[in-house]
């Protein structure tokens, strides 16, 4: 698509929008860009605008600066509900999202990379992957850059590999990766898309422009994404933990293994992953299918499967002191998420749980904590704590406490109530907008509490 000489307005001024009107200046565009906040209240996050041609509008409403754009450019936190989006397209002015401007101009093939749990370990693993087979990689979307941030930069040779939102998908028009896979679907963001019939519907969204020389992959262990698999363009491909598919990645008796031709082909043992839990077996096996597909060979897959750390926030090791083993699972925001995370201590835990509310059910995750076995108490905080206490009452589980909206209160109790072999787990099962900017803000902070334990 064309961008030179076309009006847009882009609003919503963080990184994502901050991205997408930067490339649409490279792009010879005329830019408006637009954020309810003040100059003062985005602080830094304006300097990347520094020098370039964009008529800033800052602290005043969308609405007013519609008249005369060809193209709308939205946030990922604006929902396409929103009256001035609707108004936008009465208008008859296109709207888009920053991950649909992004591929309309980038000429890399993409893998694109959705569901409720597991798409930033998967993303980062992926392009890992693709790193160590030689080929310059992106990884980007809803993690690290913004896909607009190297859009103009990626070139035929490269590989971008995208992590992408429900929130994201929302906004996507043309939107057509190489490789898009569905890992799973559990409950979440209903605040935002009101039921699951339609938080379903935007993920598959991602499939919508696919061909026959595409690729659909999806985990043939969860029902959800089998029923997503049907009626698509692309040629399909699934990964299981629990059995053999006719094209994909499987693990069976002990290895990983790859099935895209008449032969399953080796890759590794499941015990030379070095990332821990079912749920990243299952996140390997997704990682090793997709870029499999791209030509990648197995000793390369296997060597990265056997040397991946993990990423920052997803159940990881911040410390062990007095005897007690601190982990950060920040990224758990939601249920599904913390329930994996539970399920992956080995020993007695205390679990700080609580955020912002997504309207969701937590009975499935009262349901865990009491059977698990493992989690001597429940330390609430922020919005849902009482959400969350009424859901372990139903069950029949008392031991918990409150400590309001203060992770630092919740870190000295877990340090006055754990003893030597206990582990410290951070796992909200909520997002975090309640006490903190996001959840990497939480673990941050999360983290340097327990490092100033003396």
């Amino acid at each position: 698509m064309e961008f030179k000489d076309r009006r847009v307005l882009v609003v919503g001024l963080a990184r994502s929008g901050v991205a997408a009107a930067a490339l649409l200046c490279r792009l010879g565009a005329k830019v408006t860009a637009n954020d309810s906040k003040t100059q003062a209240e985005l602080g830094g996050a304006l300097d990347a605008l520094s020098g370039l041609s964009i008529d800033l509008r800052l602290g005043e409403a969308a609405e007013g600066l519609l008249a005369g754009q060809d193209v709308l450019v939205i946030s990922p936190g604006i929902p396409y509900a929103a009256p001035f989006v609707q108004r936008a397209l009465s208008l008859g002015i296109e709207v888009i999202g920053e991950v649909e401007l992004a591929a309309r101009v980038s000429r890399s093939p993409l893998i694109a990379i959705t569901g409720t749990n597991g798409k930033t370990t998967t993303t980062t693993l992926t392009g890992e992957i693709f790193k160590n087979a030689g080929r310059r990689t992106f990884v980007v979307g809803n993690i690290g850059d913004p896909f607009a941030a190297i859009a103009d930069e990626a070139g035929p040779e490269d590989r971008v590999v995208c992590e992408i939102s429900s929130f994201q998908c929302e906004s996507m028009r043309d939107y057509h990766p190489h490789i898009g896979a569905v890992l799973n679907i559990t409950e979440d963001h209903l605040n935002r898309h009101g039921d699951m019939r339609t938080y379903v519907s935007m993920k598959r969204r991602i499939f919508q422009n696919q061909t026959e020389q595409d690729f659909a992959v999806f985990n043939q262990d969860d029902a959800t994404c089998r029923e997503m698999s049907k009626g698509l363009r692309a040629r399909t491909a699934f990964f299981s933990r629990s059995g053999e598919v006719p094209f994909g990645a499987y693990a069976k008796e002990g290895a990983v293994y790859l099935r895209l031709g008449e032969a399953p082909q080796r890759v590794c043992g499941i015990d030379e992953i070095r990332i821990p839990g079912p749920h990243n077996l299952e996140n390997a096996l997704a990682a090793a299918l997709m870029t499999g597909l791209m030509g990648v060979d197995a000793e390369t897959i296997a060597n990265t499967l056997r040397t991946f750390k993990g990423v920052e926030h997803r159940i990881e090791f911040v410390r062990e002191f007095e005897g007690v083993r601190y982990i950060d699972d920040t990224k758990g925001t939601n249920v599904d998420a913390t329930q994996k995370a539970v399920l992956a201590m080995r020993a007695p835990t205390l679990l700080i749980a609580g955020g912002s509310d997504k309207n969701v059910d937590f009975i499935p995750l009262a349901k865990t904590i009491l059977e698990s076995g493992v989690i001597e108490k429940v330390v609430l905080i922020g919005q849902t704590a009482e959400k969350i206490a009424a859901a372990l009452d139903a069950v029949g589980y008392k031991s918990y406490v409150h400590e309001g909206y203060s992770m630092e209160r919740a870190v000295a109790r877990c340090r006055s109530e754990a003893k030597k072999g206990f582990n410290v787990l951070l796992s909200p099962a909520c997002a975090s907008f309640d006490m903190f900017k996001n959840c990497e803000q939480r673990g941050d902070v999360f983290k340097r509490l327990v490092m100033e334990l003396e």
